[in-house]
Formats: C-alpha cells, structure tokens, sequence
C-alpha cells in the first residue's frame, strides 16, 4: 500500500480526455480541475428526452434513445457527483415521467421492451423489465440525498419499505440500490434497524465480490463503500478495504483507463464505460487519499 503519484491521475486524465465521451470529460473537470458544474448539467441535458426522462444510451450498455430509468438514475447520480444544482428543473422533469411509468405501487423497472429495436449488451433482457428494488430503491435513495420532494418519490418509498419487510434481495446490485435508500431516506430509525442487518446479509449475496484477488465481474466492498465516510464502511474490515484499493489501483491500464469485465455492445460503448470506469476508480481511490 502506499500513495499514487501524480502520474495515475494524469494518465486517467489522458485517456478520458482521448476516449471518453463529453459529459466524462466535463465531470472530470468539475471533479479534478475546478471547474463549474454548469458544464456537466449543459451535457446532461442532451440526453434529457422531451417526456423528462433520460435515453440515449447514458447508460453505455444500450443505444436506445427512447427514456428508462436506468438512464434517469445515471443522471442523478452525475448531478450528485458533479455537485449541481439539486432543484435543477431537470430532476423535477424526471420525476414527472417516472411517475407516468411507474407500476401503480410505484415501483419501475431498469428498462423497457422498447430497447430491443437497437443495440445492447446480452445482460440488457427480459429480466430488466419487472419492477423491483434495482432500481426503485436507489432512485428513491437518490432523491432523498437531494432532499426532492415528488408525488412519485412518495409511493416508491413507501412501496421500498413494503418490499424490505419481505426481506433483502438476493443480487448484490439490488442490495446496493437497497443501501443507497437506507442510506438518504428520511425515517433514520426505521432504517437504521435495517441497517443492523446488512453485514450479515452481503455474503448470501449473488454477484458479491468479497475478495480483491477475484479478477471476476462483481460488486465489491468499495462499489458500497465508495468514501471513507460512507455509512457502510464500518461492515469492512481495514485490510479488506486496503486489499480492494491495491486491487483497483494495480487495475489501470497501460493506456491510463481502467478495464471493465463485460461485454459492451460495440467498440463505443466500450469505451464510454471504460471511461466511466476511469471516474469512478478516480474518485474512489482520491477519496480514501490513495491519490
């Protein structure tokens, strides 16, 4: 273990900077260089569709224009990353159509049918289209940390509550959706009693990567635990922490980014990921003062 020198985050800069797409390049810059958010919410907004929803492929992993709330979850947490303005007319627009879509518990789905006319990634199937926690819960958590208030925001978080009292899911991608709700949602006792639970709930957990060496495709402890002051760091262990941080620092590639362990759709998608990646390996090991 020890402190990164300048050069990882300068070789990061230069492959976002030669392979990432604009909004990566311009969070980069908010992030790392002081730039304004403005610059961020500017690129944004051009994938903000006409019904306030978010397509066009934010997520890298489908080239479907149309809006799904994998998308408008991509969006707010590039708000939240990029430290924009929270009352953004943008958000009150997305909320508008997740309300319009939503099941009438208020529960949505990742996707929509609508995405099998363009080009995605094998994982981007039927299964995206049932409404659940992954990703009702992390849109409400979202929305929460942004201190919104929405009709729809309302239903989802009681439909969340309703859908813990049956248990936490079995996928450790609904889980982390799971965390970022109790996390940010308001009734802190509530969540805080299921809070209690989480740590021994993360090894039934599929898709859950507890070790660092396991060069596998997976939700790892720093995926949950991304800062220092997380309110999940205390389920890990230090030397595990440490051991996830060498991992992610010993990952970056020779051309500065870092890899990723799926199968995009094509050549630009890949590198839209990679790029996104890139980040968020950045901020991960700039905040536990790798960098």
């Amino acid at each position: 273990m020890g402190i990164m020198t300048d050069s990882i985050l300068d070789n990061a800069r230069a492959f976002i900077l030669r392979e990432g797409r604009l909004l990566e390049r311009r969070l980069f810059a908010t992030l790392f260089q002081a730039a304004p958010a403005g610059g961020v919410m500017d690129s944004l907004r051009a994938y903000q569709n006409p019904d306030g929803g978010f397509g066009h492929g934010l997520e890298p992993d489908k080239r479907c224009p149309d809006s799904l709330p994998i998308d408008v979850e991509i969006a707010f947490q590039t708000l939240l990353a990029a430290g924009g303005p929270l009352a953004e007319p943008m958000v009150s627009r997305a909320c508008d159509w997740l309300a319009m879509v939503a099941a009438p518990d208020g529960a949505v789905p990742l996707a929509f049918p609508v995405m099998e006319a363009y080009p995605r990634a094998v994982h981007w199937s039927d299964w995206t289209y049932t409404p659940g926690l992954n990703p009702t819960a992390g849109l409400a958590g979202l929305l929460h940390q942004m201190g919104a208030d929405h009709p729809w925001l309302t239903r989802a978080t009681d439909w969340c509550w309703s859908a813990l009292e049956d248990g936490f899911p079995g996928d450790a991608h609904a889980m982390s959706e799971t965390l970022v709700f109790l996390e940010h949602v308001p009734d802190r006792d509530r969540a805080e009693r299921l809070a209690q639970r989480v740590g021994e709930w993360l090894p039934k957990l599929s898709h859950y990567r507890a070790d660092p060496a396991d060069p596998s495709y997976g939700v790892t402890p720093l995926h949950l635990a991304p800062t220092p002051g997380s309110r999940w760091r205390r389920l890990f262990a230090d030397d595990v922490i440490e051991g996830h941080l060498d991992r992610l620092a010993g990952d970056q590639q020779p051309d500065g980014g870092w890899a990723i362990t799926w199968e995009p759709p094509g050549a630009a998608s890949t590198l839209e990921y990679r790029g996104i990646e890139t980040l968020r390996a950045l901020r991960v090991l700039t905040a536990y003062q790798r960098i």
